[in-house]
C-alpha cells in the first residue's frame, strides 16, 4: 500500500475509531489523521505478532479491521494519559 492508501486508511480509520468511542475527543482533521496513522500501525504490528496477518491491502476487509482497532486502542491509551494530565 502506497503512502497516499495509509494516509487514506488512518483518517478514515481515525474518523471511525472517534465515532465508535462515546465521549468528547479533541482535535481536528489533523489529531484525527495522526491517531488513524498511528492506529494502523499499532493494528498491523498487534495483527502481524498474534494472527500472522497484516495491512497490506486498501480494499482488505482485515486491512480496516486491524486499523481501526488500532485506533481504538490509541485513542483509549491517549484518553488515559490526557486525563491523568488533567487531574
Amino acid at each position: 500500500m502506497g503512502f497516499l492508501g495509509w494516509i487514506m486508511l488512518g483518517l478514515i480509520a481515525g474518523s471511525i475509531a472517534k465515532a465508535i468511542l462515546p465521549g468528547r475527543q479533541g482535535g481536528g482533521w489533523f489529531a484525527t489523521l495522526l491517531l488513524g496513522v498511528v492506529g494502523s500501525v499499532v493494528g498491523g504490528w498487534i495483527g502481524s505478532s498474534l494472527f500472522h496477518v497484516g495491512i497490506y491491502h486498501f480494499w482488505s476487509l482485515q486491512s480496516w479491521l486491524l486499523a481501526i482497532v488500532g485506533s481504538l486502542i490509541v485513542l483509549i491509551v491517549w484518553g488515559f494519559i490526557k486525563g491523568r494530565r488533567s487531574a
